[in-house]
């Protein structure tokens, strides 16, 4: 999809979407969020702990450079498609269905990601604050957290009255994005048109909401939650954020 597919964290229960999620996303954005990640770090082996994982495939290229790896995410459809994925490849990678925004784990990790926006979804201040927060107490001394955001820009502009349609012969997508009722958030309509064996397509709607904040709100509440050395870039380079930029990368060590 042009502007780049939702992903996240979801907080309501999906029945359909996790089983075509993976045909509908853009399989590059993985391998950019990959090759930008192992950019960054500052080992290449470790314990990563994956918040928003969906349906694996960033927890599978992470496993399969080498790394630790553990998954995330409140969406039970998601972690089903995901287990199945690993089973079939004979892959044991822990899941956990757990609130990023409240998570509690046994363990502590080099490297905690949250990607494809997962973290828009959070429609709750102190439920961002709380996630950094907890974040924070699940990383090692010196480990890092990445993650990525829409930026105002985006969701103000690219977002509005947003309209895309996509004709597939077993999966049609009709996809509307409205100004929410926060600022600087965004829903978006989704229809998906899925053909069944007979041949006949049913529809299947969610509605996707997101919401993001400028650079300097997400650095004021990652200082309170006590991370002090964060480096911002934007859209898969190592360059500052501009006017234009559309999605935002963190790098934060503790």
């Amino acid at each position: 999809m042009p502007i780049g597919f939702l992903g996240g964290e979801h907080t309501v229960s999906y029945e359909y979407f996790p089983s075509f999620y993976d045909e509908l996303m853009e399989e590059e954005l993985y391998e950019e969020w990959l090759a930008f990640t192992l950019s960054l770090l500052k080992k290449t082996e470790g314990r990563v702990l994956d918040l928003g994982c969906g349906t694996g495939e960033f927890l599978l290229r992470m496993t399969l450079s080498g790394f630790e790896t553990t998954g995330l995410d409140l969406s039970s459809e998601m972690l089903q498609v995901a287990e199945r994925k690993f089973q079939q490849i004979d892959l044991n990678i822990p899941l956990f269905e757990q609130n990023m925004a409240s998570f509690q784990l046994a363990e502590k990790f080099d490297v905690i990601t949250c990607f494809c926006d997962s973290l828009n979804y959070l429609e709750k201040t102190e439920d961002v604050e709380g996630t950094f927060q907890q974040v924070y107490k699940h990383l090692e001394k010196d480990g890092q957290f990445l993650f990525d955001v829409h930026s105002v820009y985006k969701v103000d502009t690219l977002f509005h009255d947003y309209q895309y349609a996509d004709a597939d012969p077993a999966i049609s997508t009709i996809w509307q994005s409205y100004k929410g009722e926060e600022p600087h958030s965004v829903e978006h309509e989704l229809s998906f048109f899925v053909q069944d064996d007979d041949g006949r397509y049913n529809r299947k709607d969610e509605l996707h909401k997101e919401r993001t904040y400028p650079v300097d709100a997400y650095l004021a509440m990652l200082n309170h939650a006590g991370f002090s050395k964060i480096q911002v870039y934007a859209d898969f380079e190592k360059v500052a954020p501009v006017a234009t930029s559309e999605r935002i990368f963190f790098v934060c060590e503790k």
